[in-house]
């Protein structure tokens, strides 16, 4: 039998800053962590000098020995970490116990060791020169990995990648561990740092957002008719999962219940979002928690304000939920976070459950002809959610999509 999963810890690095409760009460003000970029001018061909930058402070309280491993990225995962860990009330020995596994995603490594990397080695093509810690800043699993150093983890200890899905898959990875038994609970989000590389790369597929740059606060805009593409974001989410009667026998508090969750993919297109996908996605999702589509309260869009990945979300959620079920983005104020997209916003959706609450897409001010099918929310709303779905979508058509309900 099945066991069931549930969230009992938060915690966040986000461009609203630093914790839960700064990320919620300043989506809920309105804020827009958007910020232009100047130090970015001096990149050829770039067109897209505009960032959601959160902030990075306090780093030194995590030891040397362990820091040095860290490139910016990880540094967020982990203080990020800590935080869900404490807010959970998870103490020592279970947390080194083997009982905890972490599963932690992102695009990339570190894109600034990177490219901190190359800009040492290239004009004297010397890798004697390479730091040896650098490499642990770069590889693909530097998020979990430094997480798991870091807070002493034993048990499970995996990474996901899969861009802007990565976090999400992370959480699904998550729950089925608990959900079959191989952990009793499970740390799992995702991490990303803004830079010039990551934004370059969605710019040369015409992706970001290029006529804002002098208004920044004015994108992206997701779901609306100006809309030009995103603009990358950086943080981290994570939070604790674990096996619900685990949690009730310790009088933990839970956030909500996670009751079905699906990653799939279609070979249509690699780099273009597909409706049809998406549906199956969200159907899946459903299915595994024996509901329908009217159970639904509020669904958080992925939404990123590129001109057909909106398009095609709308569609799907159309084709799903039909015109009732309401519907926002959080990227109009953070920015698109990538592989931290998912687990940061499912946080602040938790907190909307608690808070009673649905935060407005904000910059959507006039609603694309080719999205209005679907209720979209434009002004912060009071609503009861019991259940609600957040979607992501990735490059190579990978969707991911979680179902979480209240716990009372």
């Amino acid at each position: 039998m099945n066991k069931r999963v549930v969230i009992t810890g938060i915690g966040a690095v986000t461009p609203l800053g630093i914790g839960t409760a700064k990320l919620y009460d300043r989506l809920e003000c309105g804020d827009c962590a958007v910020q232009p970029m100047p130090e970015w001018n001096k990149y050829k061909g770039l067109a897209s000098r505009v960032a959601a930058v959160a902030p990075l402070e306090d780093e030194k309280t995590i030891s040397r020995k362990i820091r040095r491993s860290m490139g910016r990225l990880s540094i967020f995962a982990a203080q990020a970490a800590k935080q869900a860990i404490i807010d959970a009330g998870i103490d020592d020995a279970f947390l080194i116990g083997g009982r905890l596994g972490c599963v932690a995603g992102s695009t990339m490594g570190s894109a600034g060791s990177i490219t901190e990397v190359y800009e040492m080695m290239i004009p004297e093509y010397d890798l004697s020169i390479m730091p040896s810690t650098k490499f642990f800043q770069c590889v693909s699993h530097t998020a979990a990995m430094n997480v798991a150093q870091y807070l002493g983890i034993s048990g499970i200890v995996v990474a996901t990648s899969a861009a802007c899905a990565s976090g999400t898959q992370a959480i699904g990875f998550g729950y089925d561990m608990i959900r079959c038994g191989r952990q009793i609970a499970m740390l799992c989000g995702g991490a990303e740092e803004v830079h010039p590389m990551v934004t370059g790369s969605f710019d040369v597929l015409y992706a970001t957002s290029t006529k804002y740059n002098d208004q920044a606060s004015s994108t992206p805009r997701p779901f609306d008719k100006d809309r030009d593409g995103i603009v990358c974001g950086e943080g981290s989410g994570m939070l604790v999962l674990e096996e619900y009667e685990h949690a009730r026998n310790r009088g933990a508090k839970i956030y909500g219940e996670i009751i079905g969750y699906s990653t799939c993919s279609s070979s249509s297109h690699i780099s273009q979002s597909n409706a049809g996908t998406m549906s199956r996605c969200m159907r899946q999702a459903m299915d595994m928690a024996g509901i329908e589509p009217k159970d639904v309260d509020y669904i958080n869009a992925h939404a990123t304000a590129t001109i057909q990945g909106d398009v095609e979300e709308a569609a799907a959620i159309f084709d799903v939920f039909g015109s009732d079920t309401p519907v926002s983005s959080l990227k109009g104020a953070i920015g698109h976070t990538l592989g931290a997209s998912g687990p940061i916003e499912l946080i602040a959706t938790l907190i909307m459950i608690e808070k009673n609450r649905i935060i407005a897409t904000r910059n959507l001010e006039t609603i694309d002809p080719q999205c209005k099918m679907i209720k979209h929310v434009q002004k912060n709303t009071d609503a009861k959610i019991d259940i609600f779905l957040k979607n992501n979508f990735a490059f190579g058509n990978i969707n991911a999509a979680i179902l979480c309900r209240r716990i009372d």
